[in-house]
């Protein structure tokens, strides 16, 4: 079931965490870099984030805040420690550079040019760290001409190809209700780093630079896009709640009003289908056999699975695909999530102390290993609330301390 993480790192097990000893700076600020960070965080690594002094990681400020904190910044910055430390001034970007050494990752997600400018490119930290790896998360990447435009997700989503595709056939495209972009631009991102770090550590390699773009991290996910255009010069389009060139495959209005997804694709599986709703003649029908011939029907399909489900509530269409083996689902909603059984079996709801006194309920670990699972060892942290404690690991001591944060350089 759940499990609450405190405000202080778990007791070592015996089988240390994979990634313990790895230790990576944060840069990034609001989403891809940050979640890479926290992903690597979840499996032990050491996570330094750097904020800036006063108002921090924006992310801190958005979307629904409970004492002035989002309560996505408990989720999103757990197992990490905050050191607040302005970059824009040189003893700011010193002190940067000797976290810079000692580290084994450098995570940022700026325009490019922007550590450059700051004297923290990769060329320079490298002279005096050979075996940094650097993840630099983007909107167009490091190259090309369109690398110092800004980009946010939602418009990697867009040049990515996955805007067009989203919502109903000659509507105005809908985004994903989540910044996917991002996600997926930090998920990219720890494979690259995981993979940068094989080739340090078993090669005999170097440190090297992971270049990720947002739009490529969506368009990597596309599936048959370009391809189908290639071959056939076909331009994919929107198809609501339908999965094109699969079926039957797609969501069914019930007599309750609730809508069952149905994903009766598979050629076994179809038939099964097909003689739960009473349709032998459909079940038996050659032509229907395989997926080429049910997409050229597919609009048939359709119709007879729509008119069985509106016979019966969501609940007993499920309960009957249940037992046909095919696979089903409901559309779930937040409320659904936090009470569903399967959920809780699967440690995917887990509680978590916030340094504002409050506990708040979080995504749970994902992916789940077996004999090294990660963990939520700590919550996430207050701005700056390691700022002594990371200095002093530096060498700094605390006079030196006290005239940096008079100085405005840390917090």
């Amino acid at each position: 079931m759940s499990q609450t993480a405190s405000s202080q790192p778990a007791a070592s097990s015996a089988t240390p965490l994979p990634l313990a000893g790895l230790k990576v700076l944060e840069l990034g600020q609001l989403i891809a870099g940050p979640f890479a960070a926290r992903t690597l965080a979840d499996f032990g690594a050491e996570v330094i984030k750097i904020e800036p002094p006063g108002a921090g990681d924006p992310l801190r400020k958005w979307r629904m805040l409970r004492d002035g904190t989002s309560v996505w910044w408990h989720a999103q910055s757990r197992n990490k420690q905050s050191l607040a430390l302005d970059l824009r001034q040189p003893e700011g970007q010193a002190l940067a550079r000797e976290l810079a050494v000692q580290a084994d990752v450098l995570i940022e997600n700026f325009r490019p040019g922007t550590l450059e400018g700051w004297g923290l490119g990769y060329d320079e930290l490298a002279r005096d760290n050979p075996g940094l790896v650097m993840l630099r998360i983007s909107g167009y990447g490091q190259t090309g001409p369109y690398r110092d435009r800004p980009g946010f997700g939602v418009i990697g989503e867009a040049m990515g190809g996955l805007r067009h595709l989203t919502g109903e056939p000659g509507r105005v495209p809908v985004r994903v209700g989540v910044s996917i972009g991002d996600t997926l631009a930090g998920l990219h991102g720890v494979i690259g780093v995981l993979t940068a770090l094989h080739h340090r550590n078993v090669n005999g390699g170097r440190g090297q630079v992971v270049d990720v773009a947002l739009y490529e991290s969506v368009f990597n996910v596309m599936e048959s896009l370009i391809p189908e255009y290639s071959a056939f010069g076909t331009v994919r389009e929107p198809a609501g709640s339908a999965l094109p060139g699969i079926a039957p495959s797609n969501a069914y209005r019930c007599a309750d009003g609730g809508y069952a997804l149905i994903a009766g694709n598979g050629d076994s599986i179809f038939k099964r289908l097909m003689r739960l709703i009473e349709r032998e003649d459909l079940a038996a029908d050659p032509a229907l056999a395989h997926n080429d011939g049910r997409v050229a029907d597919v609009e048939g399909l359709d119709i007879a699975i729509g008119a069985w489900t509106a016979q019966h509530s969501l609940d007993e269409v499920l309960r009957q695909l249940d037992e046909a083996k095919v696979p089903a689902g409901r559309v779930y909603t937040a409320a659904d999530i936090a009470h569903d059984p399967h959920y809780a079996a699967r440690e995917m709801i887990q509680r978590q102390d916030t340094f504002d006194g409050h506990s708040l309920d979080v995504p749970g670990i994902v992916p789940k290993l077996s004999a090294t699972p990660g963990r939520i060892a700590a919550r996430a942290p207050a701005l700056g609330e390691q700022t002594d404690a990371v200095l002093a690991k530096l060498g700094v001591d605390a006079a030196r301390t006290a005239q940096l944060r008079q100085s405005g350089v840390i917090a």
